[in-house]
């Protein structure tokens, strides 16, 4: 018979991955990736050697972790709206988009896998296929989505994907990864947002494509 962990249990494993996770994140921006140690690790979490492996059994399954978790979206309708409202669906994603952008530590994971990449490519690797690219694959499927709808003309969504994610990072995140003081405030990041729903309607947009021809 399988006894199902308690709430509590549950619990205290969860607050035990966060601090590996965040423990981690810090040693690799200080130390890089292949200067740390999973026993570094543990001992900075506070956890034995036991608890770690028993959750990340290697660095790369912990690295994994990390890049899931700061890509992870609460609710995946955010980046699927219904189709219909170019404006209102374009608008949640970009939304979306800045906040994880400027997500505490999201800047400290780029810049790991920056200084790391030379060495350990696979670094790379796993920052696109398990954080980017899902996250694109979803604004590309939802462009594709109001195409199908009649809303925009495009022949390359994942063109306009790349324009429009491109738009938002430009102003709300590449900055911070030179400059230290460089933090917009809410306001100003919901304009830059509103900015690239209004440039990407004005050159996709249905009802524009059928005005220019």
């Amino acid at each position: 018979m399988t006894t199902e962990p308690s709430s509590y249990h549950r619990r205290l494993a969860e607050q035990k991955r966060t601090a590996i996770i965040e423990a981690a994140t810090g040693l690799f921006l200080h130390s890089g990736y292949d200067g740390t140690s999973l026993a570094k690790i543990a001992e900075v979490a506070d956890v034995s050697k036991a608890t770690l492996f028993k959750q990340f059994p290697t660095k790369a399954a912990l690295f994994d972790a990390i890049v899931t978790d700061y890509w992870k979206v609460e609710d995946e309708r955010d980046l699927t709206p219904e189709p219909g409202d170019l404006r209102a669906g374009l608008r949640a994603i970009g939304s979306r988009y800045a906040a994880l952008l400027t997500r505490p530590g999201m800047v400290a994971l780029f810049r790991i896998v920056i200084a790391e990449a030379p060495r350990f490519p696979e670094l790379g690797e796993t920052q696109f296929k398990l954080g980017k690219e899902p996250f694109f694959d979803a604004v590309r499927r939802y462009l594709e989505a109001e195409g199908k709808a009649g809303t925009v003309r495009l022949d390359d969504p994942e063109l306009a994907a790349t324009q429009f994610l491109g738009m938002i990072a430009n102003y709300v995140f590449w900055p911070r990864m030179l400059l230290m003081t460089w933090s917009p405030s809410e306001a100003a990041m919901a304009h830059a947002v509103e900015e690239a729903v209004v440039t990407m309607e004005a050159r996709y947009g249905a009802s524009k494509s059928m005005d220019d021809g």
